[in-house]
């Protein structure tokens, strides 16, 4: 598994795993956080190989469209990158000031 695609993947599941379906949220939970194989995750649901890999594959498909029509992820990754452009100017054209650190600070919170 490409370590590229299982961090996508982990992501896209942060965000929307309120979404899905306990079996879709079970499985994916399984497969991409826990390291299980798909032969794994059928013997523990009682299903076929194939049920399992037909699930996981349509339920990478769900999640990258609510990415695509909702934009949480990229829209945090572009705030993180905003934030710690932010954070580097004031150090450094504003090391004495305790006021802006403490509201990025504030800012960077809310996304935790």
């Amino acid at each position: 598994m490409e370590i590229e695609k299982t961090n996508r993947m982990n992501a896209l599941f942060e965000f929307y795993s309120t979404l899905l379906t306990e079996k879709q949220m079970n499985y994916m939970e399984l497969y991409y956080a826990d390291d299980f194989s798909l032969g794994e995750i059928a013997e523990e649901f009682q299903v076929s190989r194939q049920a399992v890999y037909d699930n996981i594959k349509r339920t990478e498909k769900i999640l990258e469209d609510y990415e695509r029509k909702l934009h949480l992820l990229s829209d945090y990754i572009v705030r993180e990158e905003v934030l710690t452009d932010l954070s580097q100017y004031i150090a450094e054209y504003y090391p004495k000031d305790e006021a802006l650190p403490r509201f990025v600070a504030q800012i960077q919170e809310i996304d935790e």
